[in-house]
């Protein structure tokens, strides 16, 4: 008996993926071959009041950390990558209404350039490794208490 087939592989089509060479032309790689591992954002420089929100950790938890992070400095710098952007600004809100308005937010977005790796799964039979770059989206709010 064949194995079911899942519905995300099912109704993914298996198109061949073009990549820009450096040369200027282009290359045609099959995505069954390659193995996509993506690195870490470069991050900006850490300080002490900064917090890099994820989509993995408890939201009550970040929430408590940026609560005990504003109660030991006046303000703080929440940083949000791609998905985590929705979790990054609804920290940022509920710290301003538990505050009952105390506190003002400043928001500035970027556009962060992601690299990945594409590893091939047979190293005798496909090509040397590839790397592909892509842009996300990010937020830096800047949480504090204004000046008396």
């Amino acid at each position: 008996m064949a194995e079911p087939r899942s519905p995300v592989s099912a109704s993914v089509p298996h198109n061949p993926m073009v990549l820009p060479t450096p040369e200027g032309s282009t290359l045609e790689m099959d995505p069954m071959e390659y193995t996509l591992r993506k690195r870490l954002p470069r991050k900006l420089p850490k300080r002490r009041n900064d917090v890099y929100v994820n989509m993995k950790t408890d939201f009550k938890a970040q929430l408590a950390r940026c609560q005990k992070l504003l109660d030991a400095h006046r303000e703080i710098c929440i940083h949000g990558l791609g998905l985590a952007i929705n979790r990054a600004i609804n920290i940022a809100l509920q710290l301003q209404t538990s505050s009952q308005g105390a506190l003002q937010l400043a928001a500035n977005t970027s556009t962060v350039e992601l690299i990945d790796d594409l590893e091939p799964e047979d190293p005798d039979e496909a090509g040397e490794p590839l790397i592909r770059t892509r842009n996300n989206s990010a937020i830096h709010i800047k949480v504090f208490y204004p000046n008396a």
